[in-house]
């Protein structure tokens, strides 16, 4: 990727810059047919080769392997197809980053977080971003129950559903969409690293580094999100000129609003921190639990046994004892 200059030209329709240009949009209407093709009967057949893996195969569990069957794998012609629809939804990816964190200066201009605001009028990939990311998290509500969550996670998985679904629709509904999607960027992200050091942990237990540097940055990326956050509704909206609640122009600038933008974000930054303290500390007890050495019990003698552990002297000792004391050999003594 690379920063590139927009154009101010329109070009002409269908031509070499046109296509450049608007080449986002154009893969983004293709990839849009092929999954509208799943809701429909006739087209469904044609289109699931195009978004899900083909050439599965069901093997027979066995009694020497496992106790389930187990789906495997094998290409074929149809390969083609899948490949082709996930390197329009690469485009469309890279195109999002493209004009969104590299072409808009991000990183070295970022008064572009706030200026102009309200942010109302979107293009198609901004706009398609949002509406799938609530529609994924609104999804994972019914899923609890397809999946047969168990009763004590469910509250659990309801706050974090919640959590994303109220700060990603307050970024849509009040036209934070620029600050929304780098900070929903930068999140996805650490997140990312937490579920790879996860696969690497569940492949090998020795591979813990994963971990270590998802620490560091979770920690950063807090602290990026409250600086960010700060920065754009702190300063840079209670500095700009327009601060009218107004519905028809989605502008809602106005000191409660900005002050409840702030308090929900650093909020949730707290909780996700103490959340995440907690884990490293009951994490760090388990770690030193088990490299601690084992602590040796001494053995203890109970009234009428004598103890499995006890030493040869203690034991011989009470055996003596107890032949010596017999009423045979006291009779032998007397005579």
């Amino acid at each position: 990727m690379a920063i590139r200059k927009k154009s101010t030209k329109s070009p002409p329709v269908l031509s070499h810059e046109f296509v450049l240009q608007n080449h986002a949009d154009i893969v983004s209407c293709v990839a849009m047919v092929f999954l509208l093709g799943l809701m429909f009967e006739i087209t469904a057949k044609a289109s699931i080769i195009f978004v899900t893996l083909q050439y599965n195969v069901t093997l027979p569990a066995t009694e020497e392997q496992a106790t389930e069957s187990v789906s495997l794998y094998y290409y074929g012609i149809k390969d083609l197809a899948t490949v082709f629809f996930y390197m329009l939804v690469a485009i469309i990816i890279h195109a999002v980053i493209q004009e969104y964190m590299l072409d808009e200066n991000y990183i070295s201009d970022p008064t572009i977080l706030w200026r102009a605001y309200p942010h109302n009028l979107m293009t198609f990939q901004m706009k398609f971003f949002y509406i799938s990311q609530l529609a994924y998290w609104l999804h994972a509500f019914p899923e609890l129950y397809f999946q047969k969550t168990k009763k004590e996670d469910i509250p659990r998985q309801l706050v974090y559903i919640g959590l994303y679904l109220f700060h990603i629709a307050g970024a849509y509904l009040l036209n934070l969409n620029h600050l929304g999607l780098v900070l929903l960027v930068l999140h996805y992200f650490v997140e990312f690293l937490f579920h790879i050091s996860r696969l690497f942990y569940f492949s090998n237990e020795k591979y813990q580094k994963g971990f270590s540097l998802w620490a560091v940055l979770f920690v950063l990326g807090r602290l990026l999100t409250l600086i960010l956050s700060v920065l754009t509704v702190g300063f840079g909206l209670a500095r700009a000129e327009n601060q009218k609640l107004d519905f028809s122009t989605g502008n809602f600038n106005v000191l409660a609003v900005r002050i409840a933008v702030l308090a929900s974000i650093c909020v949730t930054q707290a909780f996700m921190m103490w959340k995440f303290i907690n884990f490293q500390l009951r994490r760090w007890r388990e770690h030193s639990a088990f490299q601690a050495p084992a602590v040796k019990k001494k053995p203890t003698v109970t009234k009428g046994r004598s103890s499995k552990k006890g030493t040869e002297n203690g034991v011989n000792g009470t055996l003596t004892s107890n032949v010596a004391d017999s009423p045979r050999n006291k009779k032998e003594k007397s005579s």
